[in-house]
Parts: structure tokens; sequence; C-alpha cells
């Protein structure tokens, strides 16, 4: 991911716009003759506006041999364009007083620009200019491919634990391209062709592939006509892209694996297979990982870290993806504690979720965290501007932005026990250990 300076402005303002705002979140939305697929949020209280783009092309779009492209163009999408000189991507931004920055995962990549509402237009122009006019050449594609290896080794291959979410995927997928991370394998993009990389962005990086969001002080009817003066003439798309239907076999067998890596402490790493995001079950295992480990009182934090003092820190999350993802467990073990002692710490918490249901007291603080954190991400323009843009490629339903929060409601307690029956069971996880590489003998 890029990482930018904050101007001054998006740090004094980025709260009070959606935070002023009542009732639900209001959009426009619509589609262009080229299939480029457009949502607007009008918020005037704050000088400020999000301008995002959203391709629905991740990691598992790509193929063996040729992972990684995704996130190369991450980076090779700020290259420049025909009218954008190389580099100066970030120095137009930044000197209109603005921020931009860029993601990639298994299933999307999102770019965005924050900007003083009175350069809405240069956001637009922006964003137009590397959909249709990027510079893909020899010397962008060298430059990046050193810079995602730099990242790879910095993120991945030196940082402590750094390979934890790669050893994972390819331990949990065997079938499925969520087996490889979205950087990708170095081999692979060192053997891609300058015309490969060429052919992925004429399949993939077209308006009928894309979402563009835009939320904060606008006015809708000047912005459609901006729209339509820098996409409306973009042709559509119309190679075929790869959308894998392949179904990871359900797992009858706990897989486990030995990592060792330059670190101090061990830790041990659990991921169950759950469902797609959207379904009934992701909803109530996602709120199983919020009981265990969100916050000072849940429940892992109390007994394992504080009580027992076996962990350092706990941590649970919803890896939750487009297609069935994980449900995962990061536990950081306390000086002189061992990782199956750690291990069998946290098995003990789930069984608790599965033997026990949760009382009334504490299910009302988790659906309080829950409608918390729900709001919470809908508090800035620019969670507008992803929330919309997700909802509306993930679940064609732009207004979950709005009712989604209804689906975590219906939980029950009895669901939270069903589903942690169902999924926590050692038959259906790979367990990571890591430990200290041994100190060479002399």
């Amino acid at each position: 991911m890029r990482v930018r300076l904050l101007i001054l402005l998006l740090a004094i303002f980025p709260f009070v716009g959606a935070m002023a705002q009542q009732g639900s979140i209001k959009f426009t939305e619509y589609d262009l003759p080229n299939g480029l697929h457009v949502i607007l949020h009008q918020d005037n209280t704050t000088p400020i506006v999000a301008v995002s783009i959203l391709y629905h092309v991740g990691s598992k779009n790509e193929v063996p041999g040729r992972t990684g492209f995704a996130h190369f163009f991450e980076h090779l999408m700020f290259e420049g364009s025909a009218n954008i000189p190389r580099g100066d991507f970030d120095k137009i931004t930044q000197t209109a007083g603005g921020y931009n920055n860029a993601n990639t995962s298994q299933d999307r990549t999102y770019y965005f620009e924050l900007l003083p509402s009175n350069q809405l237009e240069l956001g637009l122009w922006l964003e137009s200019e590397r959909l249709v006019h990027l510079r893909i050449d020899s010397t962008g594609v060298e430059t990046q491919r050193a810079v995602v290896k730099e990242e790879r080794k910095q993120s991945y291959d030196n940082r402590p634990y750094g390979s934890w979410m790669e050893k994972t995927m390819q331990n949990a997928f065997l079938v499925h391209p969520y087996k490889w991370t979205p950087i990708g394998y170095p081999e692979d993009l060192n053997k891609a062709t300058l015309q490969e990389f060429i052919d992925f962005h004429s399949i993939y990086y077209v308006p009928n592939n894309a979402t563009l969001s835009i939320a904060g002080d606008l006015d809708i009817e000047s912005t459609k006509k901006m729209i339509e003066k820098y996409f409306g003439d973009i042709p559509r798309g119309t190679k075929e892209m790869y959308r894998p239907s392949i179904v990871e076999p359900e797992k009858t067998a706990e897989v486990t694996d030995t990592v060792y890596d330059n670190i101090q402490l061990p830790a041990v790493i659990m991921s169950f297979h759950m469902p797609a995001q959207g379904t009934p079950d992701s909803y109530a295992l996602s709120m199983v990982t919020t009981l265990l480990s969100d916050g000072q009182s849940s429940r892992m934090n109390k007994a394992i870290v504080d009580q027992q003092q076996k962990a350092l820190q706990v941590m649970s999350f919803p890896f939750t993806l487009e297609n069935p993802g994980l449900f995962v467990i990061f536990g950081l073990t306390n000086n002189g504690i061992s990782p199956a002692d750690l291990q069998k710490s946290i098995d003990a918490e789930i069984e608790k979720v599965k033997t026990t249901q949760i009382g009334d007291a504490e299910f009302q603080k988790l659906r309080n965290k829950v409608e918390n954190d729900f709001v919470t991400g809908n508090s800035t323009m620019a969670g507008i501007a992803e929330n919309l843009a997700n909802y509306q490629v993930y679940f064609k339903d732009a207004n979950l932005i709005n009712t989604e929060i209804e689906r975590y409601m219906k939980v029950t307690p009895a669901d939270l026990q069903r589903v942690a029956q169902k999924y926590l069971v050692p038959s259906n996880r790979v367990v990571l250990t890591y430990l200290p590489k041994p100190t060479a003998k002399n």
C-alpha cells in the first residue's frame, strides 16, 4: 500500500461531516452507457470530497504462474499517463492540498483521493487518466518490479511473523486462487512480459468493471456533468474476465505447520474456514470474533492475557472474502509459555462458546459494540465512499450501508453457539506455530 502525508485540512475535519449527518446515508447511483457504475453521496458540511474507484479485480482473478498482477497494478497506476508525467501523480494531488492511496485484496483493487472540494474535477481527471491513458512501458514495469520486491522483503520476508498470511493461505486453500496472497510470488512477476501486463490492464481496468464512488461536498447535477466529461467516452471493455468458480473442498482434518522465524516470542495462529461475506453464518462468526477478543473486557483478553498471563496479546478477526474465507486467531505467547500451552487456553475459550450460551447482559454488550463499530465505519467521507462501492460490487446493493446492521442484529445467542460448534472445530482449521530460529552453535 502506498503511504502519503495527510494534509492539515483533512486532519482537522475528518469526522465532522458524517457525524453531523442525521438518519440514513443518502446517495444517488446510476450507470454510464459504457458500464461504469457511479455512486454519489452529497454532504456539504465540510469542504472535503473523497473520489474513489473500485475495480473488481484482485489476486483471485490471477492464474498460477502469473500471480501478483492486481497488486502490481496498484503500484503501476501511480506511474503516470499519456498526459501526466512519470512520478507526477502524487505531486499533482499534494499540490492541490490532497492525499491519495490505494490497496489491493484478494477480491478488488481500490484507489482514492481525498481533496478540498474545489478540486473535485481534478480527482475525476486523475482517475480517468489512469483508466484510459495509463502509461505501461518497460521503464515503469521494471521500476515497479523492484518496488514490489522491496515491499515483499519489508512486509513478508524480513518482518517478524510477516509470512503468517502467506503460510496460512497456502495451507488452508489447496485449489482455490485464495491460496496465494495479493503480493504474489516474485518469480511470477519476474517472468511476466510487458505485453502480459498490458493485456491484464485491458481486461480488468475498464469502465464496466469499475465503480466510481464519490462522497462529500459536491453538487449532484454538476458532478454528473463532470463525470460524463471525463468518463463518458471511455470505451467499454470487451474481453472476457476470469471469475473463478472453483470451490475449495471441505476440510476433514486439521493441518499443522511449524515456522521458524527471526522472532523472540513464539506465536500460535489458528485459521478456521468460514462462509463467504454476506451469508448469515458469516455475521454470526464475525460477532464471535468480537466476543472473543475485541476490547480489554473481551473473553480471551481477560482470561488468557490478564488472568492466566499466558499471552502478551490474543486477537481474533473474520477474514471475510467474496468467496469463503477464514476466521483467524493470533496469539503471542508470554515469556516462558509454550505455544502448546497457549493453544490449550485458546481452545478452552472456544469450547466455552460452544457449550455455554452467552448471557443476556454480555450479549447486549456485544450487540452494542457491533453497532458502534458499524456507525464508526461510516464516520468519514472516505469511509462512506469506500463502503458504498464495496456494497455495490459485492452485494449489488449499495443501500446496505444503511441496512447491513440489521443482519447483525438478527443474530441470536443460539446462532453464536451453533456457528462455533459447526465451524470452530479442529478438522476445519490450520494451526501455525511460530518459533524462534535456533541459535547457531559455535
